[in-house]
This record gives C-alpha cells, sequence and structure tokens, in this order.
C-alpha cells in the first residue's frame, strides 16, 4: 500500500511544481535577476505607489463587507428555514461560475452612461465600481467556509444559551462567533487574495487611467504591454509577496490557537 503512495505523491509533487512553483519561482528569479534596486526603482514609482494603495483601499473596503455578509447569509442558510434558501444558496455561487469579464460589463451596462441606475456620483471608472466589481467576484469564500462549519457544530449550545436567557447578539458573540471563527478566518484570507489579485471585472469598470484608477493587476498588464518589462515582474513579485504573507501568518496562529 505504501509503495503505491509513493507515486501518486509524485504525480502530485511534479503536477503542482508544474503549474505553479517553476512559474511563480521564475517570476521571483526574473524579478531579482538583476538586483534590488531595479525593483526598488520599479515600486516607488508614481504610478506604481498609486496602483497599490488603491488595490488595499479597495481590499480593505471589499473584505469587511464581504465578511459580515457571508457570515449573515451562513447563518440564514444553516439556522433559519425560509422559502427561497435554496436559489439564495445557488446565487452565492454564481460569482465562481461567472467571468469576471461579463461582471464587469454588467454593472458598466447597469451604472454607465444611459445605464438603468442614474445616482448622483460618478460608478463606473471610479472608485464605487471597482469596489463593487472586486465584492462581486469574491462575495462567497466567507459563506462557504463558514456553512458546513454551522452545520457540523449544530445548535445545542446556542440553544442552551438562549434557554438561559442570553440575547442573539450574546448568543452570536460568545457561542457561535468563537465556534467558526477559524472558518471566518480562512474565508477572510481567500476573500482578500481574490480581491488583491482581480483583474477582469475591475478591467471593465476602471477605464484604466493610470494613476486614478489602475489597481496593480491593471498596472503589471500596462507595464507588460508598455515594455516596462521589470514593472510588471515588480507589481507580479509583491502581489504574490502580500498573498504568501497572508498565509503564512494564517499557518502560524493557528497552532497558537489550539496550544
Amino acid at each position: 500500500m505504501r509503495s503505491a503512495r509513493i507515486p501518486l505523491r509524485v504525480v502530485a509533487l511534479g503536477y503542482l511544481a508544474a503549474i505553479l512553483l517553476v512559474p511563480v519561482g521564475m517570476v521571483f528569479w526574473r524579478t531579482f535577476e538583476h538586483g534590488v534596486a531595479p525593483v526598488w526603482e520599479s515600486l516607488t514609482t508614481p504610478e506604481a505607489k498609486h496602483a497599490f494603495w488603491l488595490t488595499l483601499t479597495i481590499t480593505a473596503i471589499a473584505v469587511p463587507a464581504n465578511t459580515i455578509f457571508g457570515v449573515a447569509c451562513a447563518i440564514a442558510i444553516v439556522r433559519h428555514r425560509f422559502r427561497g434558501a435554496g436559489i439564495v444558496n445557488a446565487i452565492v455561487d454564481l460569482p465562481l461560475a461567472l467571468s469576471p469579464v461579463v461582471v464587469g460589463l454588467s454593472l458598466l451596462l447597469l451604472y454607465g452612461r444611459d445605464g438603468w441606475v442614474d445616482l448622483p456620483f460618478q460608478v463606473v471608472f471610479a472608485l464605487p465600481g471597482m469596489v463593487l466589481a472586486t465584492i462581486f467576484v469574491s462575495l462567497p469564500f466567507v459563506v462557504r467556509e463558514v456553512v458546513p462549519i454551522l452545520r457540523e457544530i449544530g445548535e445545542e449550545q446556542e440553544h442552551a444559551a438562549s434557554t438561559l436567557g442570553a440575547s442573539s447578539w450574546a448568543t452570536f458573540r460568545r457561542v457561535t462567533l468563537p465556534a467558526i471563527r477559524w472558518g471566518v478566518a480562512y474565508g477572510v484570507v481567500l476573500t482578500t487574495a481574490r480581491c488583491l489579485g482581480e483583474f477582469g471585472a475591475v478591467s471593465v469598470v476602471s477605464g484604466r487611467v493610470v494613476g486614478q484608477t489602475e489597481t496593480l493587476t491593471i498596472h503589471v498588464e500596462q507595464s507588460f504591454q508598455n515594455f516596462d518589462v521589470a514593472g510588471a515582474y515588480a507589481a507580479s513579485t509583491l502581489l504574490a509577496g502580500i498573498a504568501i504573507a497572508t498565509l503564512v501568518l494564517m499557518s502560524l496562529f493557528k497552532p497558537k490557537e489550539h496550544a
């Protein structure tokens, strides 16, 4: 049995290396091929700094919004019986099946010039549209991490707290939230990674205005098309570094929680 597992592990590791480790490793190698100075120079241009802070701003808005919605939606799906719960459960997965470009086009038709919704402020080709697009594409992750945990822990402790006189908010804060905290945490990590790496939907609604509506992912593409290969590699490495740092922090904190 053990001899059969070794080839499977080799195939799995080889597959991961071919599609993930080698390409990402090549990006890191090409980024620092000529030292740190060119990388720093590429990342400190006004365009790169604006793209970085704009990406963080969008992420800082989208992640809390989807975390609050995700927890509330998961509780509604698992703990409450209502007509149409199955439809809501299916709609939550829609961003996983729908192309981000279609999402961006939908927002453009809805909020753009001569669109169906006329608001007193600009949505498309501005920060609000980019935030909406990012929220939509990253919506399912917290929900999908919390739903199975809620089903696994059951309702006994929540019912006991309610019987003892705890309010709904106190029950959630003292019983439910501690039980689902790691599901929420991993959902937040996945949501953050998706927000940082979003390109398709944001690319459609942003207008790609350099120094105004250009995120880091768009900056990577624009730099590569303008033959600024060093800038494209540097921004790509920065995005990868943020994602890796987030995952490493999660891995470090989890053992302490269980200790």
